[in-house]
């Protein structure tokens, strides 16, 4: 598997939205209602959708954040034989400052981990950790 990093493809390579997100200096991280693990907030792009409504709607549908800032950091890539018949799909991967959470979440997700640690369990830990790291090395977000 190679994660690999642009300032810019076309809109339309655009697939996912991925978001590192923090809320008093802490990280705020999901669990899946059907996994033990952790992970970042993000997801796919609907068909006419703007990436960056793609974050805000992730964000929102995943983490409850209602009041918030978010700004790209990069385009990400992932080409995995497994996935996408091993083709290179892109996404762009953001950073919000989120100030307020509404009191439910309204999705897959079960609850919000609130932390200044990384997890021991991601999700997907060929993929997310080298988005922080990425996101730190841009100085997008501090460690």
């Amino acid at each position: 598997m190679a994660v690999n990093f642009y300032e810019e493809v076309d809109d339309a390579l655009l697939r996912f939205a991925v978001i590192i997100a923090k809320t008093e200096g802490n990280y705020v991280f999901c669990k899946h209602k059907l996994r033990d693990t952790l992970e970042v907030p993000g997801g796919h792009r609907e068909l006419g959708e703007a990436i960056l409504d793609t974050a805000k709607r992730e964000l929102y549908e995943e983490t409850g954040a209602i009041d918030f800032d978010i700004v790209p950091i990069c385009v990400y890539s992932v080409i995995e034989k497994d996935n996408f018949d091993g083709q290179e799909s892109f996404g762009m991967l953001y950073y919000a400052e989120i100030r307020e959470f509404e009191q439910e979440l309204h999705s897959e997700i079960e609850k919000i981990i609130i932390t200044d640690e990384m997890p021991a369990n991601w999700t997907y830990p060929n993929i997310q950790p080298k988005l922080m790291e990425e996101a730190w090395r841009r100085g997008a977000c501090s460690k």
